[in-house]
């Protein structure tokens, strides 16, 4: 890891431990919600398989209605009423809107999602199973795991008759690893809506809730040349791809460790066959950054960049499309977190509290102004890899979190 990074993320540390003191907890946990974790820890492993085991890729219309189909038939079994809204294209699959309703004042938003960044056939050839205290397959913790710890929460919170809340709602997008375009107008509706918003991404691999997230981007570079046959005349082209050559090796130094703004280009395109000289190329990026403001600096260069090719003859045009907003750390963030940490405490436990380079629909969230918490999901690790993992012994304490979570949410407003 670069030293810079590390002593950003010491000095982070240091700031959560000064501003997040952990509450007194009390004496003995709450034996109820304990006993029924426990009680439901094989039951949420049973249906996190068949989700794990049902392809749901961003692009996967079928295999997005196989895990709606799935949770709807859990969320009715629960007594919810629940709504579906179309993608953004046809065929993508649905989100889910899941309301229960009390008797008390407080609304509370959980928020998951349902698609995984793995091909339709991965399910078959990496199916779930259980092996040494990991459950292995497509998409078991990001975020099928979140939608299990949603449900059996709900189970929780119903076994206990717990209703001091006026609603509990679940929303679940189909959409989030492409940057949520069939969903984000919902979500940023349903916070507007709440008092609070818990987010069921991944928890950290230490045990820890995410209290603030780099906000994402996505840069399109596309080089126009002139074609031409590489051996009879090669020098009356105008090569695009050694030109976008030349922009990816400039695009590269783009990024700020200092401000811990990445840029990494990831998709490359040119020519069709060998002996041509190609007259289009074109990249994507990503880009990631804690303040808008480093979106606007990049935006920048990447022009500058474009007005001066290093080919004659060659153009080259940028784009830089945002998807996710930063989430910052602000005061409702940091009495969620204080809140959490206090829960935790109840069984014995300490939640670490960190940063995340990854986006997600918790940024909406925080960015329409509702107090927002990340990382309730299941623990894991190898998030987007076929390492992905899910610690089997997290699944108690985290279903006892999230549900103390919302009736201390509920108690309080």
């Amino acid at each position: 890891m670069h030293r810079s990074r590390v002593r950003f993320r010491s000095a982070l540390t240091a700031v959560v431990a000064l501003a997040i003191p952990v509450l007194p907890v009390q004496a003995e946990p709450n034996r109820a919600v304990l006993e029924r974790a426990e009680s439901y820890k094989e039951p949420a492993l049973k249906v996190l398989e068949r989700l794990v085991n049902t392809d749901s890729g961003s692009a996967d219309g079928a295999g997005l209605d196989g895990v709606a189909k799935i949770v709807t038939a859990e969320l009715e079994a629960l007594g919810a009423k629940v709504e579906t809204s179309p993608a953004a294209e046809p065929g993508k699959g649905s989100n889910i809107v899941a309301t229960l309703s009390g008797a008390g004042k407080a609304r509370i938003l959980l928020v998951a999602h349902m698609d995984t960044v793995f091909q339709a056939g991965e399910a078959a050839r990496r199916p779930f199973r259980i092996e040494g205290g990991r459950a292995t397959g497509p998409g078991v913790m990001d975020d099928k795991g979140g939608i299990v710890m949603a449900l059996y929460a709900l189970h929780i919170l119903r076994d206990i008759d717990f209703t001091n809340f006026r609603t509990v709602t679940l929303l679940l997008n189909s959409s989030e690893e492409i940057g949520s375009p069939g969903a984000r107008s919902l979500i940023e509706a349903q916070a507007r809506q709440h008092d609070a918003v818990l987010n069921l991404e991944p928890g950290r691999p230490a045990d820890g809730l995410v209290v603030f997230r780099k906000g994402s981007g996505v840069l399109q570079v596309d080089v126009k040349g002139r074609s031409a046959h590489a051996g009879v005349a090669p020098d009356s082209g105008r090569n695009a791809a050694t030109e976008l050559a030349n922009q990816v090796l400039e695009i590269g130094k783009l990024g700020n460790r200092a401000k811990e703004t990445t840029v990494n280009i990831t998709v490359l395109k040119a020519g069709t066959v060998a002996n041509v000289i190609p007259d289009a190329a074109s990249a994507q990026g990503d880009v990631r950054a804690l303040v808008p403001e480093e979106f606007d600096r990049v935006e920048r260069d990447l022009r500058d960049l474009a007005r001066t090719p290093r080919v004659p003859d060659t153009s080259v045009s940028v784009r830089l499309s945002r998807n996710f907003p930063p989430m910052p750390r602000n005061a409702g963030t940091d009495k969620l977190a204080t809140l959490s940490q206090a829960i935790y405490g109840e069984i014995g436990r300490k939640l670490t509290l960190e940063g995340s380079g990854g986006a997600a629909d918790s940024s909406f969230c925080a960015a329409v102004g509702t107090p927002t918490i990340d990382g309730l999901g299941i623990v894991g690790g190898g998030i987007h890899t076929a390492e992905e993992y899910a610690e089997v012994e997290s699944v108690v304490p985290r279903l006892y979190l999230l549900a103390r979570l919302v009736m201390e949410i509920s108690q309080r407003d």
